[in-house]
């Protein structure tokens, strides 16, 4: 399969907030290169969200498709594994729906896909201010010399000499589930997220460890395939510990595959 070729879909989680959403949906209809379809994974917004998306299918070409679940707390492993079931491409690229992207952003995995790999793309962080200026105005359009860009570093775009950095690619460490690709068929092999997981944390890296050990390997970029992260307060971190010993016994044990999890959704 040649690259430019491949089917693409990008996977957003969202949650009843609908303002930066529509910031990132602006940022998707602004690439270089469109994918195939985007994901819409809805762990239980209200209307607000639902007219959002409606309103902007109606106006964009975009191929749009918004999965929901009830809200019953955080559940965002078991909306991803709904979204994946949705998707209809071979290669996944997920992001948070605070993550506003550079026009390259898909076009730069694209061209870092290789099989027997997952990517990580950086991440830039906005600052408080400069985020309710973002989506006070609705103006997006940003780069490395943005007035407010607290990790600028990483708002870099280069991706000649993305090529030469590396990191261990068989670490989980510090792999974000807002910036990030795979391909299907290796998360449908480890059955997907795991939805024992119960608030925020640790699901992400806990993902990738599987898919290390199934025998996939992590690429970083840096430099390449950019998301800006819209400031938001913390999420609750009640959950942070259980979780953590969740993804402790997966590195300890090197565990491929985890139920329930994808496999075991109830779709309909």
């Amino acid at each position: 399969m040649h690259k430019m070729n491949m089917s693409i879909s990008l996977i957003i989680s969202t949650y009843n907030w609908p303002e930066a959403l529509g910031l990132v949906l602006d940022s998707v209809a602004y690439q270089t290169k469109i994918p195939d379809e985007i994901i819409i994974a809805d762990d239980g917004s209200d209307d607000s969200t639902s007219k959002l998306i409606e309103n902007f299918k109606s106006k964009s070409k975009l191929n749009i498709k918004h999965i929901w679940h009830e809200d019953k707390g955080f559940r965002k492993c078991i909306i991803l594994n709904k979204a994946l079931h949705a998707s209809t491409s071979s290669y996944i690229i997920e992001i948070d729906g605070d993550i506003i992207l550079n026009k390259h952003f898909i076009n730069d995995h694209i061209k870092a896909a290789e099989k027997g790999f997952f990517v990580q793309g950086s991440r830039a962080m906005i600052g408080e201010t400069r985020s309710k200026q973002i989506l006070t105005t609705k103006k997006c359009k940003l780069h490395a010399f943005s007035a407010g860009m607290v990790t600028r570093f990483n708002a870099i775009r280069f991706p000649l000499l993305s090529t030469i950095f590396k990191t261990d690619p068989t670490s989980s460490h510090n792999v974000k589930g807002c910036n990030l690709a795979f391909w299907k068929e290796d998360y449908i092999n480890i059955n997907g997220y795991f939805n024992g997981f119960e608030g925020w944390g640790w699901e992400d890296y806990e993902f990738a460890e599987r898919l290390i050990n199934s025998g996939i390997k992590k690429k970083r970029l840096k430099w390449a395939a950019v998301g800006f992260h819209i400031f938001h307060p913390l999420s609750s971190r009640s959950n942070f510990v259980p979780n953590e010993l969740i993804y402790k016994e997966t590195v300890r044990e090197r565990i491929i595959r985890r139920t329930p999890g994808y496999s075991e959704v109830q779709y309909g």
